[in-house]
């Protein structure tokens, strides 16, 4: 999980990715709205959409490419966990810039680790704010999500790209492995022999070849990608929230058994859909041919 934001910008200076097809588009309005909350200095923060129920995050580090640094993290966890807790959410989407989603993590605070020091103190423990979050977390990557910022993007439940945007594991280039999923999330999407040639090479990949590969589920033009994205966030919050959560619970099984117990786990969870009030809402509004009314119960 490391930080490239230095990497990447000794590469620029080296002329060996083609800095023309970075520049950042010019038209930002889609991220004007975005507020600052007193408490965070790392990210931005807002409530968006139509019915406002969706919660925004941007990551908010520009002059080093949004780089997660510790204090970063714990800000992006806090932000997780209020949202996840706010009844009039409906889900959360994280987003960095036009030139960086985040390229990876902060190098320069991490140098002077030791295995000591990692093991006592748990480090990297504020990453499971993210993957404990009950409500569907969408990215939004433009630009760079490397390192650790591609890891990120797949604590994700969905990642939507834009089409200049571009994913790595690049840890090897500076002596370590991948430390928050990139040698165990990546293979479970892209296959064992795609991964063992981002992770070992430290090779990017781009937004249509992660989309071809199953990293990605849909790519958009740079200035569309947020809209798209908050559409989406959207359109997942017209469903029975209690639903949302169990369908995402029965979908991540899939990654943490066997099939046999998987079905077993989805059919248990499919049969527990049946005591709640917004099934019983959902198929009575079906056979009425009229719009459903959840109630989240």
């Amino acid at each position: 999980m490391a930080s490239v934001a230095a990497i990447t910008r000794a590469l620029l200076s080296k002329n060996v990715i083609n800095t023309g097809r970075f520049a950042a588009a010019s038209n930002t309005s889609l991220i004007k709205f975005y507020s600052t909350a007193p408490e965070y200095e790392n990210i931005k923060v807002d409530i968006v959409g139509a019915k406002k129920n969706v919660g925004l995050i941007q990551l908010n580090r520009p002059k080093a490419l949004n780089a997660l640094c510790n204090a970063l993290f714990k800000e992006l966890g806090k932000a997780v966990i209020d949202f996840d807790a706010d009844e009039k959410i409906s889900a959360i989407v994280i987003t960095g810039n036009e030139k960086a989603f985040a390229a990876g993590a902060d190098i320069k605070e991490m140098q002077n680790n030791n295995y000591s020091s990692n093991a006592k103190t748990g480090f990297l423990k504020e990453w499971e704010d993210i993957s404990n979050c009950g409500k569907p977390i969408i990215a939004a990557v433009n630009g760079f999500a490397l390192g650790g910022g591609c890891e990120l993007a797949m604590l994700c439940d969905i990642i939507y790209a834009g089409e200049k945007a571009k994913f790595g594991q690049p840890e090897i280039n500076i002596g370590t492995i991948p430390g928050a999923g990139g040698t165990q999330r990546l293979p479970r999407y892209v296959g064992k022999s795609k991964a063992m040639e981002i992770v070992l090479t430290g090779n990017f990949i781009d937004a249509l070849e992660a989309e071809k590969m199953g990293l990605v589920s849909r790519v958009f033009p740079v200035e569309k990608l947020l809209e798209e994205t908050i559409k989406l966030a959207e359109r997942i919050g017209t469903h029975s929230p209690l639903i949302v959560k169990l369908a995402k619970q029965s979908v991540n099984q899939a990654y943490e058994t066997t099939l046999k117990s998987g079905l077993q786990y989805e059919k248990s969870i499919f049969y527990g859909t049946f005591a709640t009030e917004d099934r019983k809402e959902g198929m009575s509004a079906f056979v009425e041919k009229r719009p459903p009314n959840f109630k989240n119960n």
